[in-house]
């Protein structure tokens, strides 16, 4: 990360604070990425039944991570969206 030095104590306890919440962040975005990556492999093999077992737990995972602002909620609703049309025309 970047060398600044904090002039204050409240300067350096943000610093802090936003390294640990970076760290929790890129982990969340992971776990939307791989989501997005199952279902996408799950629609290449055709197989519908799979795609709509996954498709709530997909959702969920998507809103979990559009309620914490790491994706707006429309990309979420987008991404599902786009993904359900995908499954019904299987």
């Amino acid at each position: 990360m970047f060398a600044i030095m904090a002039n204050t104590k409240s300067a350096i306890k943000t610093i802090r604070r936003i390294s640990k919440q970076t760290v929790v962040n890129k982990s969340r975005k992971n776990r939307f990425r791989k989501a997005i990556k199952k279902m996408n492999v799950l629609l290449e093999k055709k197989d519908k039944n799979e795609a709509l077992k996954f498709l709530p737990k997909l959702n969920s995972e998507l809103m979990k991570i559009a309620k914490t602002g790491i994706i707006k909620k429309k990309n979420a609703s987008r991404n599902i969206s786009r993904i359900t049309k995908k499954i019904n025309n299987l």
